[in-house]
């Protein structure tokens, strides 16, 4: 059993009763989903060790739900969760997926329609019966088509945030055997994509076999869909499918070359290397075009034929190119990057950002509105994790759900921020919490705070929370207006998609990169694994055009600090070096960088 696994169940819960109209316990179920969501410890470990009462100390929790939690433990069920799916068999997480879809909707669609899955739904709005319904009308309709559509699209992947954490602590479990000499995931893992597929793992062995005991032993898997002697494919519980290989050492660079991919750039690579009188495979480079076989009764005079596939940097390097790395290889021009660079041309490859290469964070929000710790917990939690500075930037007046917070409020708390500036400086800690907040952007492309309190502050984020239909000429204006406001430092998540359940509202992101470099507006690179927003495609135009960015966690909670690197990976996609990246420079350079 995973965090994960019981956060989902009490999502859904809370998204039963609010069906059902019960009042507060929704909110209690979805905060205590919450929580659990970015625990660090495993529940389990806590109720072995402390009891109920131990899972009763976790802030968010309560008894109530500790002992929901201990039922789960005990009987792998939970009994509430299971009287409302007999008395509402809805697929409701599969609907509220669809965009605009909510619990209410989907209470009043399977009151008038018996609707309980996304087919029954798309059935039902393709015969046009839900504009019918009271509330709803032709463009609900129409959207809740397109909202099907983009989930159906989506079908089948899974965030890299989500899938991430999960595979490295496999790979962690992975080299801590006996039996496995290194371990590395390939694939879109391995280059960062924004969603993953599946999985894939290789590794190296001298007791093959064993290890794909031992791989079997650390995995919580529902099916084996394939074993052999050096190959095993499983679905896990969560879900997703993994294969692990295991590579003779010889050949690990080119077979990591190989499944690593994309397919793109391997078409591209293997055409290159054919034209130099090379074949390139997952068994190593090899001189003339026979197909060679890697078997165990080879003779040497077969092996001599196969050149640099130790590591991948030889298999570039015999090709007459410098190393790709991992995130660039999309066949977005890399190849030919590469070998210019090989024979000191220009333009050459980038010299990406590297991970861990942040000194701050630009938009943090805290339980001044809708985030779960305080001001001094995110600060604190960003200086253990190596950084120098952040911004808060909780959001402001117009989103009323989150707490928004006023002139008056957000003076408040730059008084707060001043004392808590003050005590670390006391106590002789060299961390700096910037003033901000994310202001919104209202439908004519005004801010919803005055100039004369946004000019008080360090950092002031902009951004859209709604009317996302807007025509593209509407919405880019009304974001243009914005970005002009010679306060305005930072465009936030600016084109507003959310990941497999929100397509990007439409915008002219030419014209957004032109008044960006124009106005001097940073454009954030937002980390938050649901957005991941600019796109990598975004931020190649915007390194072109010689825009500055931010890389911001988009924090919540002290858990989600760490989402930066999802956002290096995507700066790294995109082409930009640290030069690009203004919260790569220390404070004094990054506020210069400032409006």
């Amino acid at each position: 059993m995973s965090n994960k696994e019981l956060a989902s169940l009490f999502s859904t819960i809370a998204l039963y009763l609010e069906i059902e109209d019960v009042p507060f316990k929704p909110q209690a179920y979805e905060r205590a989903a919450g929580v659990l969501e970015t625990l660090q410890e495993r529940v389990e470990d806590i109720y072995e060790r402390e009891g109920v009462k131990g899972l009763d100390k976790i802030s968010g929790v309560g008894k109530g739900m500790a002992e929901k939690i201990e039922e789960y433990i005990k009987t792998g069920a939970i009994g509430e969760y299971e009287k409302l799916r007999k008395k509402i068999p809805i697929d409701i997480k599969e609907l509220t997926r669809i965009e605009g879809v909510g619990p209410k909707m989907v209470r009043d669609l399977y009151k008038h329609l018996k609707i309980k899955t996304i087919a029954d739904l798309e059935k039902a709005a393709k015969a046009g019966k839900v504009r019918k319904l009271p509330n709803f009308g032709e463009r609900t309709e129409q959207n809740i088509l397109q909202g099907i559509e983009f989930v159906k699209r989506s079908k089948g992947r899974w965030l890299l945030g989500t899938i991430f954490p999960y595979v490295e602590v496999l790979l962690g479990k992975l080299e801590g055997s006996p039996f496995v000499t290194r371990a590395i995931a390939a694939g879109s893992i391995r280059r960062m994509k924004e969603t993953v597929g599946d999985v894939d793992i290789l590794i190296t062995s001298e007791k093959p076999e064993k290890a794909i005991g031992y791989f079997l032993s650390v995995v919580s898997y529902e099916k084996i869909w394939g074993k052999g002697a050096t190959k095993v494919s499983v679905r896990t519980r969560e879900g997703f499918d993994i294969d692990m290989r295991v590579l003779p050492e010889e050949v690990f660079g080119a077979g990591l070359q190989y499944f690593t991919g994309s397919k793109e750039h391997n078409v591209r690579l293997r055409t290159y290397a054919a034209s130099k009188g090379y074949k390139l495979s997952e068994y190593g480079l090899f001189r003339g075009k026979r197909r060679i076989v890697l078997q165990q009764s080879q003779d040497n005079s077969e092996r001599s034929r196969r050149i640099a596939c130790a590591t991948e940097e030889d298999v570039y390097r015999a090709l007459g190119m410098n190393y790709i790395e991992p995130e660039l290889r999309e066949d977005h021009g890399e190849i030919d990057a590469a070998l210019r660079q090989a024979q000191g041309k220009l333009p050459g490859l980038p010299k990406v950002i590297p991970y861990g290469s942040l000194k701050g964070d630009l938009q943090v929000q805290t339980d001044w509105t809708d985030g779960k710790d305080s001001i001094e917990a995110m600060a604190r939690e960003a200086k253990k994790q190596g950084l120098e500075y952040i911004a808060i930037t909780d959001h402001t007046r117009d989103l009323a759900m989150t707490g928004g917070m006023d002139e008056k409020k957000l003076l408040s708390q730059m008084r707060e921020i001043d004392k808590i500036n003050e005590k670390f400086k006391a106590q002789g800690e060299k961390f700096r919490v910037l003033k901000g907040a994310e202001v919104n952007i209202r439908k004519d492309g005004t801010l919803d705070i005055t100039d004369e309190v946004l000019a008080k502050l360090d950092v002031v984020g902009i951004s859209v929370h709604s009317n996302f239909k807007m025509p593209k000429k509407d919405m880019t204006a009304r974001i243009v207006k914005a970005m002009g406001n010679p306060h305005a430092d930072i465009l936030f998540h600016p084109t507003g998609r959310l990941i497999a359940k929100r397509e990007a509202y439409q915008v002219d992101m030419d014209e957004i990169i032109a008044t960006a470099k124009k106005t001097g507006t940073i454009l954030e690179i937002n980390a938050f694994p649901e957005r991941l927003d600019l796109a990598d495609s975004n931020i190649k135009r915007a390194v072109e055009a010689g825009c500055k960015m931010a890389i911001d966690s988009d924090a919540h909670s002290i858990s989600h600090l760490g989402y930066l690197r999802y956002g290096v990976a995507q700066a790294r996609r995109g082409w930009a070096e640290q030069q690009d990246i203004i919260n790569s420079y220390p404070l004094k350079e990054m506020l210069s960088l400032l409006k």
